[in-house]
């Protein structure tokens, strides 16, 4: 059983364990399971890992994400230079068909929409421009369309996530509609919750997840 400050405490030491995070930047405080993050960092991609720590550490429940992104005088870019610094960093990447990507910058925030083939490229996109200079966040738009046209198949999808070693034990259940995938249940972590939903991405033919997974844990917070 964890107590709030035993669960501060282990949120906290998840931030320290990440190597481009600084602890003293990011504010923890925790209630019944739930974790708001506060405080400073200088790019996205800390604000993004700052959360994945969180998330992942055993007895959160959900996190409220209030971490801010402030820029040095020299970090500072106008739109213009973003938009064109997403674009070449897509023509870098041979994992994201640059041409069917669009993008839209907005006081320091993207958007990507377009359509692509595969889950792993839409997520490879979002990812690769998280660290750029400049970026304040990112809202990734990009719909799925499979080329193949293939019929899910959901004896596939489940015997995927019981092949899992950190899911093959949990009660997941999966439907399927047309291209759509709907999983429900309980799984015991917001890693075995992204996780499912990533093996149902690779699936072919699915154009969309929804992750109904509930995250519940075996034993309760105590004051």
């Amino acid at each position: 059983m964890k107590t709030n400050e035993e669960l501060q405490k282990d949120v906290q030491d998840a931030i320290k364990w990440e190597p481009l995070l600084n602890a003293a930047e990011i504010g923890v405080t925790t209630k019944d399971g739930i974790v708001t993050l506060t405080g400073v960092v200088d790019n996205y991609s800390k604000k993004l890992q700052a959360e994945e720590a969180a998330r992942n550490v055993a007895g959160v429940t959900a996190v409220v994400e209030k971490i801010k992104i402030e820029f040095g005088k020299t970090d500072k870019k106008q739109d213009s230079e973003i938009a064109t610094a997403v674009l070449n960093a897509f023509k870098w990447n041979l994992q994201v068909p640059n041409d069917k990507v669009k993008v839209k910058v907005e006081d320091g925030w993207v958007t990507l929409d377009g359509v692509l083939e595969w889950n792993y490229q839409r997520e490879e996109a979002g990812a690769t421009i998280s660290d750029l200079i400049g970026v304040k966040g990112v809202t990734n738009n990009i719909k799925l369309r499979s080329d193949t046209h293939d019929e899910i198949e959901k004896d596939g999808i489940e015997s995927a996530l019981a092949r899992n070693w950190s899911l093959n034990n949990q009660d997941i259940q999966v439907k399927v509609s047309v291209n759509k995938v709907t999983l429900t249940g309980v799984v015991s972590s917001w890693y075995q919750r992204a996780e499912a939903e990533r093996i149902a991405f690779n699936s072919p033919g699915v154009w969309t997840v929804n992750n109904e997974l509930e995250v519940e844990y075996n034993y309760s917070l105590v004051d």
